[in-house]
């Protein structure tokens, strides 16, 4: 039998508080899904445009935010590089996706991002877990990162 807190939580409506309308939620689902292609592929200036100019990347594995569209398509450039060189092919596999509409008209959206690494003629397997937090602002019909944190599971 359920307690009288459990009965509530079910019959309460799945639409939070500042979440978007179901229209943007999906358009943030392919937006991830496309840049995530574009990084996977190899397409790092590609990948690099879904930044704004200023945009921040940041990461608990790394020293130092990195700052503007032109430093992360540099280190995302070395990056590609360094695991073509190795054989290494590399999926950013994105889930469990909230979205929270912000006043000024950006969006919050933080994911779980599993990297999964396959070396060449290897066995796939799981290279670190995640969790992806961006600031998104809207770009025509599409966003761009404004700002990106990246906390992998392993260094707390």
């Amino acid at each position: 039998m359920w307690s009288t807190e459990e009965e509530t939580a079910m019959t309460l409506p799945l639409h939070r508080a500042g979440a978007p309308d179901t229209e943007t939620y999906h358009r943030v689902q392919h937006f991830y899904a496309h840049q995530m292609q574009l990084l996977d592929d190899g397409s790092v200036e590609r990948w690099s445009e879904t930044f704004t100019e200023d945009g921040t990347f940041a990461a608990n594995a790394h020293p130092e935010p990195t700052t503007g569209r032109g430093a992360i398509a540099e280190a995302a450039r070395r990056a590609s590089t360094e695991l073509a060189r190795a054989g290494v092919v590399r999926r950013h596999w994105l889930g469990m996706v909230t979205v929270s509409t912000q006043p000024a008209g950006t969006l919050l959206a933080r994911c779980y991002a599993l990297v999964i690494s396959t070396p060449k003629g290897g066995q796939a397997g799981v290279h670190v877990s995640t969790v992806c937090e961006d600031v998104l602002v809207p770009d025509g019909d599409d966003f761009l990162v404004r700002e990106r944190r990246v906390t992998r599971d392993d260094l707390g």
